[in-house]
């Protein structure tokens, strides 16, 4: 955990943080029930992102508490620790409410934090609403980031939504407020549950944006000290190779969803398997165009090779994401019937 080294680096609701687990949970349960619903969100925030803070500063910051507080020594800030004080003053349902939203993507108001939540997931969930809901959410949100979310949509409901945007007016406060509530109650609320992941599928992510070497490096290393946990992690990760698992359907939208000349550079360091496998799914024409640009090659760098077959791989995860393609899990296909 991050480990604060001077008062002066501090933010004001850090320091108020700091001051509410400090003072124990008792008194800063009477202090929160006083306070704002912002300022609650704001301190919370605050003390569930804290990490450890060590006692001089606790001394510093509290001067006038030093008294009752000089020997609290360490404190641990923690989502547990927060959502343990926030049950002393306030309802359950409004602790699992403020809890939710601090684990979710940051900002201040709800579209502040749609702003913040990746495009394709934002699609992923959008294209299920009715337009209109659609186009209220997409014209709260920044134009760029609005823009993403409209490319990942279907073309036809896409286009249903630019028709209601053009012909909105300005938005009664009756509807944005009741947008804003099904977004907090359904999609805010699976999303922060989401966002808590396993630490293994974290690290086979981190492993998966590795050049192949430092990937080998590190799997080794890391089998030599928890075999376990390193296989579990190679079960997790999603390479190159393993678009060998893709339908033929789905190998096809993914050829239309790539930039081209980025599949010569890619299968130039794949497995035979795995190249005829595309070549499978193009013309012979184009398959034949397609082995005449991998011979032309010569020899590449092997971190080209590795660059080119990673955004392919995001490419196809994306797809998976936008539930366009299907990745059938590994462990399905070695079962036999």
């Amino acid at each position: 955990m991050a480990r604060n080294d001077g008062l002066r680096g501090l933010t004001g609701p850090q320091k108020a943080s700091i001051l509410m687990l400090a003072l124990g949970e008792d008194q800063a349960a009477k202090l929160l029930s006083l306070m704002h619903e912002d300022e609650i969100k704001e301190i919370s925030a605050g003390m569930a992102q804290l990490g450890s803070v060590r006692a001089d500063m606790v001394e510093r910051l509290c001067q006038e508490f030093t008294d009752n507080i000089g020997t609290t020594g360490n404190l641990v800030g923690s989502f547990e620790s927060t959502e343990r004080l926030l049950m002393r003053a306030l309802p359950r349902d409004r602790v699992s409410q403020i809890m939710e939203e601090i684990r979710g993507p940051a900002g201040r108001t709800m579209w502040d934090k749609l702003g913040n939540v990746n495009e394709a997931v934002l699609a992923n969930y959008l294209k299920n609403e009715y337009p209109q809901t659609v186009a209220v959410v997409l014209s709260k949100v920044k134009p760029d980031h609005a823009a993403r979310v409209l490319a990942m949509l279907p073309e036809s409901f896409a286009m249903e939504v630019v028709m209601r945007m053009l012909r909105m007016e300005s938005v009664q406060k009756e509807v944005l407020d009741g947008v804003e509530r099904t977004l907090r109650a359904e999609f805010m609320t699976n999303l922060a549950r989401s966002t808590r992941r396993d630490a293994h599928e974290m690290m086979a992510e981190i492993f998966n944006n590795l050049d192949r070497q430092a990937e080998s490096r590190f799997i080794a290393a890391l089998e030599e000290r928890n075999r376990d946990a390193a296989e579990r992690i190679k079960s997790l990760m999603f390479t190159f190779e393993d678009l060998q698992r893709l339908s033929s359907p789905a190998i096809q939208i993914l050829l239309r969803s790539i930039e081209k000349d980025k599949l010569p550079l890619a299968l130039k360091g794949a497995s035979e398997k795995l190249r005829e496998m595309f070549f499978a799914n193009v013309s012979e024409r184009v398959g034949k165009m397609l082995r005449e640009e991998i011979e032309a090659l010569g020899p590449v760098k092997l971190r080209d090779v590795d660059e080119a077959q990673a955004s392919i791989v995001l490419v196809a995860k994306e797809l998976a994401a936008q539930g366009q393609i299907e990745i059938s899990d590994a462990k399905e296909e070695q079962m036999v019937l």
